[in-house]
C-alpha cells in the first residue's frame, strides 16, 4: 500500500463545477429528441472529455486516481512521510487562508495528526481551504493499491505497485 498526494489551488467559482468533478456515467444519454435531450448529450460529451484529464479535484476523493500521473505531487509507502508532505502544504499555505481559526497553529497540528491516524487505517484524505477570496486549496492523500473505498480503481502510477 502507498499513498499519492494531489494540490489543487484556483478559483472557488470553477471548483464549483461539480459536472466536471464527476466521472461521467458509463452509459450515454439516449439519442436526444429535443432541444433539452441536445443538451445533455452535449454536456455528457463535455464531462466524458474533461473529467480525465482536467486538474479539478473529483467529487469523491478515490476518483483522483481516475486522473493522469501526472496529478501526482508525490508517493510514499509510509503514512508519517505522506503526512509530512500534507504539514508542510498546510505551513506553506496557512498565511494565506481566508479565516484566523484555519491559520491556528494547533489546528494545524491537529489536522496533522487527524491525517496520520486516517492513512494508518487506510483511508483517504481530503482537505479543502479557503484562501484569499475567491480562490481554493485543495489537498489530497490517497492511499492506493488497493484503495479501500474504490478497490476496483487501478493505480495511476504501475510502477508504484
Amino acid at each position: 500500500m502507498h499513498h499519492h498526494a494531489y494540490l489543487w489551488t484556483g478559483p472557488k467559482a470553477r471548483f464549483d463545477n461539480e459536472a466536471l468533478r464527476r466521472p461521467p456515467h458509463p452509459e450515454p444519454p439516449p439519442t436526444p429528441t429535443d432541444p433539452a435531450g441536445e443538451r445533455l448529450l452535449q454536456r455528457y460529451r463535455e464531462v466524458a472529455t474533461e473529467f480525465p484529464t482536467s486538474d479539478l479535484p473529483p467529487i469523491e476523493p478515490a476518483h483522483w486516481l481516475l486522473k493522469p500521473p501526472s496529478l501526482i505531487q508525490g508517493t510514499w509507502s509510509e503514512p508519517d512521510h505522506a503526512t509530512a508532505w500534507l504539514t508542510w502544504q498546510l505551513a506553506e499555505y496557512a498565511p494565506r487562508f481566508a479565516t484566523e481559526r484555519d491559520r491556528a497553529p494547533a489546528r494545524l497540528t491537529a489536522l496533522a495528526a487527524s491525517t496520520l491516524v486516517r492513512l494508518k487505517a487506510g483511508n483517504d484524505v481530503a482537505l479543502g481551504r479557503y484562501l484569499e477570496h475567491p480562490a481554493y486549496l485543495h489537498l489530497a492523500l490517497i492511499t492506493c493499491s488497493p484503495n479501500r473505498s474504490r478497490p476496483e480503481l487501478p493505480c495511476p502510477a504501475p510502477q508504484m505497485r
